[in-house]
């Protein structure tokens, strides 16, 4: 049983909008801001058309190992630390197993900016400050830019002559 493009209704070949879809993260995101690109067991059975016992099967799983090798025929979790987190997987390694294995044509991995998160706005205001004080700085005139002629002047004006 082939999922069939739905076009009609705005998704795309495997189920989702234009595809799976993959939230672009920040480098230096946190381990709790990146499982936002990932996507659970749920989303890939809905994005695979497939049943939940199916996607198990499919998983790339082992009791005795928390992280198995990568398996190119398994569709590949991504890491967890504990065997207690829930399995979660980045969309291009769904999108890879849906035409690889499973031979699903037409999946495409579509790139969307994450919504902005309270650390992100914060980040942001901070980056705004920043500006605004470099700003001033730059536009006070007879001040010395350099830290060290600026030590000099601050010394040569605060010392009582000897």
């Amino acid at each position: 049983m082939s999922p069939q493009p739905s076009s009609a209704n705005g998704l795309g070949a495997i189920g989702l909008p234009a595809g799976l879809v993959a939230q672009a993260e920040p480098a230096d995101a946190g381990s709790a801001e990146i499982a936002e690109g990932l996507i659970g067991i749920d989303e890939v059975q809905r994005a695979l058309n497939r049943s939940r016992a199916s996607v198990y099967r499919y998983t790339n799983t082992d009791p005795r190992n928390l992280n198995p090798p990568f398996n190119p025929r398994k569709l590949n979790p991504e890491y967890r630390s504990d065997q207690k987190d829930p399995l979660m997987f980045h969309p291009n390694e769904v999108a890879r197993f849906a035409r690889d294995v499973l031979r699903i044509k037409e999946v495409t991995v579509e790139v969307l900016n994450s919504p902005s998160t309270a650390t992100q706005q914060l980040l942001g205001s901070i980056l705004e400050e920043l500006r605004s004080i470099r700003l001033r700085l730059d536009h006070l005139d007879g001040r010395p830019t350099d830290l060290s002629a600026r030590r000099d002047q601050h010394d040569q004006g605060s010392r009582p002559a000897a």
